[in-house]
């Protein structure tokens, strides 16, 4: 709820948490669409004028090219539409940035303006996502699976090369969980080869090798899921790869 006065700096806080937080999931590439009164439509005419030259100017603002479509808006208020598109090149409506002259109307809102008069508040709302589980199906269209390691549900698997390396697996599990990252241990009869095929087509950002050399030096051998051989890395090492690439959330 804002007055007048607030309206632009109010789209504008909103906008800059939409690219903040679609930046963070890797959406670089958006289209935007400004849709205007529709013929039925509740306010009057000078609050759409308002609304809409607002949210015009917040866009020219940032020097954002957009698309205009008239009659396009709800029948409570003018919006931006905010479309994302993934890694081939598909479209999906996202953001919404939404007046509503309804609800401060039906609600009885108001607010006491420096006139010392009542006004009636105006009313921004926002939808950055869309559903939950509607942007979590397009994370998976748009990584097709293969999430960045902070958001991978499981980052690590470690794979003993042999019965006898088991105990030490269990051990590096239980070290790397404690300092919060996403593991598993492949304690299966597989032999090594097919467990890292199966961890590749899972999906899995690393896995690590464990097996005599490994013990002997409280190491691990790591392998990326892109088929890549990092060698042995210490404990502290691949902890530290995992939370630096986490914190910084790297794509």
């Amino acid at each position: 709820f804002c007055t007048p006065g607030q309206i632009e700096a109010e789209i504008d806080g909103v906008l800059d948490l939409t690219f903040d937080l679609l930046g963070a999931f890797g959406f670089e590439d958006f289209t935007l669409t400004l849709s205007t009164r529709p013929e039925k439509a509740v306010g009057s005419d000078d609050q759409w004028d308002l609304a809409e030259k607002s949210l015009k100017n917040t866009l020219d603002a940032r020097g954002l090219e957009f698309e205009v479509e008239e009659g396009g808006g709800a029948f409570y208020g003018p919006k931006i539409d905010l479309n994302i598109r993934d890694a081939i090149g598909r479209s999906w409506q996202c953001t919404t940035v939404q007046f509503d002259f309804n609800l401060p109307e039906r609600f009885g809102l108001s607010y006491i303006g420096e006139d010392g008069a009542e006004h009636q508040p105006l009313m921004v709302h926002r939808v950055i996502f869309g559903s939950l589980e509607r942007f979590m199906g397009i994370l998976i269209e748009h990584y097709g699976g293969a999430f960045p390691v902070w958001l991978a549900p499981v980052q690590a698997t470690i794979i003993p090369i042999s019965d006898r390396h088991l105990e030490y697996a269990k051990s590096v599990n239980d070290r790397l969980l404690a300092v919060g990252i996403r593991v598993e241990t492949n304690d299966g009869n597989e032999r090594m080869n097919a467990k890292i095929r199966g961890a590749q087509l899972q999906k899995i950002p690393y896995m690590l090798i464990v097996g005599d050399r490994e013990i002997e030096a409280d190491a691990v051998g790591v392998r990326l899921r892109s088929g890549e051989d990092l060698g042995a890395l210490s404990l502290p090492d691949i902890i530290n790869r995992i939370h630096s690439e986490s914190e910084n959330k790297a794509l």
